[in-house]
């Protein structure tokens, strides 16, 4: 794999070849603080790549929450050695922003930025800056500050009884499940992306277990836990699975895990978790010259036809009886989730106090 377009896989490393994903740079909270980002309709524009998880994470809010009026969305199409491209939209700019490269809006924010622009990314559109790129807190945002612009429709994916667990279930779900593919593809040693795949299996048999009489990760009710697991799913069996190094021995898919299974093609089925840019990314629909895309690397192998891939995902899940207890054995089963909350409160505290 090209470390020119996957610069992580030289510098986000650990000294015994495991994969360590770069910090996020722009991390400001939405609020009403002097030093926190207003919430306001039209304000921004968030700058996604279909073909990206943490992007399809956002996305698959902005669509339950109803906030598609409230925040455009521009696409980058590729990257390269200068990191993501406008190379899809008319003219290879960004028709908002004006851009050929998300790498400038993040130099026009910080001349000196030496890191990956990632996406999605937020760009403040009064300034034409950067104002968040953090993809771990942007959904908690969307799902809070932003709850005045929600439709009336829109689910309450972060349920205040439930936030200690979400967030404890989140890490878990972000370290093993979301991240763990690429600890799999960018370790530079074998034995890390054999343990990091052990790992990754092992956490899917065990939410596999979980859902067996739980229709959703939390019982009866979506939650942002349930949007953040589903972003890997979809792109597992076919993107990231058939790139694995064969060196690892047989890699599970997906559909091995059969209440797992059902469940993600539950939410698959759930209006606003997929929509046919997500489809195309992940080669369940075909792109514009026909072809699937396929794999995970520097070049996206494509298939000539594969209108099965799509089939597979329609099957009836046949979940809609349950309901299950938000009680589990997973993180904060033993108690730790009030350990949670308090070191929560006391950031908040001391943030407040600064």
């Amino acid at each position: 794999m090209s470390t020119v377009l996957y610069p992580e896989k030289t510098v986000e490393q650990t000294d015994d070849g495991g994969f360590r994903r770069q910090s996020n740079a722009f991390t400001t909270r939405f609020g009403p603080g002097s030093h926190q980002l207003p919430v306001e309709a039209g304000r921004y524009r968030l700058i996604v790549s279909a073909g990206c998880g943490w992007s399809r994470r956002v996305l698959i809010l902005r669509r339950l929450l109803g906030l598609e009026a409230a925040i455009s969305v521009g696409y980058v199409s590729h990257r390269d050695s200068d990191g993501w491209l406008f190379a899809g939209q008319p003219g290879g700019v960004d028709a908002v922003l004006g851009v050929k490269r998300l790498n400038d809006l993040y130099r026009r924010t910080i001349p000196d930025y030496t890191g990956r622009g990632t996406v999605p990314t937020l760009v403040d559109l009064k300034t034409g800056k950067v104002v968040n790129n953090d993809y771990h807190t942007l959904p908690y945002y969307l799902e809070t500050a932003w709850a005045t612009l929600h439709s009336a429709t829109a689910p309450d994916l972060y349920p205040t009884a439930l936030r200690p667990a979400i967030d404890l279930l989140n890490q878990q779900i972000f370290d093993d499940v979301n991240n763990g593919p690429y600890k799999i593809l960018f370790a530079n040693s074998l034995l890390a992306a054999r343990i990091a795949k052990n790992i990754f299996e092992a956490r899917l048999a065990d939410y596999d277990h979980r859902l067996t009489t739980r229709r959703y990760l939390f019982g009866a009710q979506i939650t942002d836990s349930d949007v953040r697991l589903f972003q890997t799913l979809l792109s597992y069996d076919r993107g990231y699975c058939p790139s694995l190094p064969p060196e690892l021995g047989t890699a599970f898919a997906i559909s091995d895990f059969p209440h797992l299974w059902a469940y993600a093609r539950d939410l698959f089925a759930t209006p606003g978790f997929a929509d046919d840019a997500d489809k195309i990314a992940t080669g369940l629909l075909p792109q514009a010259d026909g072809t699937y895309r396929y794999g995970f690397g520097t070049e996206r192998i494509a298939s000539v036809t594969d209108d099965a891939a799509l089939l597979r995902w329609q099957v009836p899940h046949q979940r809609d009886a349950l309901a299950g207890s938000p009680l589990a054995s997973g993180p904060g089963g033993a108690g730790t989730e009030r350990y949670w909350s308090w070191l929560e409160r006391t950031a908040t505290v001391n943030s407040t106090n600064v």
